[in-house]
């Protein structure tokens, strides 16, 4: 199999069953999907979506939540892991959303890696899903699959991200990380050694 032919049962088999797939963190705007997104690091999206509706009925814009303190935050974070530094940035991240973007989620790499607690893979789920702009978000699901699937080496995310944007085409960027990241989820999981999922056993020969 060729790589046009691995790309083409690839994206055959993530659009069978995954046709359109949806965000997977609960969210209701821009602001409260930046800090679902923020929280779901080195979290589970479930986790998340567990604890965000108090966190988010409470604030649901950087105006509101600045006026909880990083003690209320944390406490109704506090099982997410990481939870007091994740406090402590939500709380400052929403600062400098009014200071310096009028509250509103920036929609520039720059600008939105500058916030505390947003780094690039952040930045990038932001960029694709709520901007619709040409973004690969790479997770550890991604990571994984891109590595198995044979369609890079897994030094590191930041390889995995420019060998899947090389392969696969920009606009289906956005729709691909969260075919990706289901699957992963479903059938291709980290606790397989030898995974034989649809995608592992035909893209391996």
């Amino acid at each position: 199999m060729n790589i046009r032919q691995k790309i083409s049962f690839i994206t055959s088999v993530l659009d069978r069953l995954y046709p359109n797939p949806d965000i997977p963190l609960f969210h209701t705007n821009n602001f409260t999907f930046l800090v679902a997104v923020m929280l779901s690091a080195q979290s589970t999206d479930k986790k998340v979506n567990q604890i965000t509706p108090l966190l988010f009925s409470k604030a649901d814009s950087a105006e509101a939540m600045i006026k909880l303190s990083v003690e209320e935050i944390r406490e109704m974070i506090r099982e997410i892991g990481l939870a007091p530094t994740k406090a402590k940035n939500i709380r400052k991240m929403s600062e400098l959303l009014i200071s310096r973007h009028n509250g509103k989620v920036p929609n520039t790499f720059e600008e939105l890696e500058s916030l505390p607690g947003v780094g690039h893979k952040t930045a990038s789920v932001i960029m694709s899903q709520a901007f619709s702009q040409p973004a690969f978000p790479v997770d550890t699901h991604i990571h994984r699959l891109a590595f198995r699937w044979n369609l890079s080496n897994g030094k590191n995310v930041i390889q995995t991200e420019k060998d899947l944007k090389r392969k696969f085409s920009q606009k289906i960027w956005g729709k691909l990380h969260l075919q990706m990241i289901y699957y992963g989820r479903e059938f291709c999981q980290a606790k397989k050694n030898k995974c034989t999922c649809e995608i592992c056993i035909k893209t391996s020969k």
